[in-house]
């Protein structure tokens, strides 16, 4: 119950945030509703072909994290924050640990 609050209430702060920073320029408005995949990735490794061909229903992958670990958060493929799981109202969701640096988001880009 209490994760659902802070989450809600942390939701609330974001868009309160949006709102105070979008005094509506013409060129922040073209780009305000623009479409963005979020994907939350728990983590990766690599394996040869013969054994990706070989897994079964069943089958457990390996992976290159920790249990514990925060999650990457990626819009668009690059990594924007880490975060952890939470539950809200019977749904997942991310609670965000770690913003990445404006910098950090622009070097992944070149």
């Amino acid at each position: 119950m209490q994760d659902n609050e802070q989450a809600r209430s942390g939701d609330g702060i974001a868009n309160q945030r949006l709102r105070e920073r979008s005094t509506s320029t013409p060129e922040l408005d073209r780009v305000l509703d623009i479409p963005v995949n979020l994907t939350l990735e728990v983590g990766g490794t690599e394996l040869p072909i013969r054994e990706l061909l070989e897994l079964q229903q069943g089958a457990v992958v390996e992976l290159a994290k920790q249990a514990g670990d925060p999650l990457d958060v990626k819009v668009n493929g690059t990594l924007i924050a880490r975060g952890e799981v939470v539950v809200v109202d019977d749904r997942l969701g991310v609670r965000l640990t770690e913003v990445v640096s404006a910098a950090e988001r622009l070097q992944s880009l070149r």
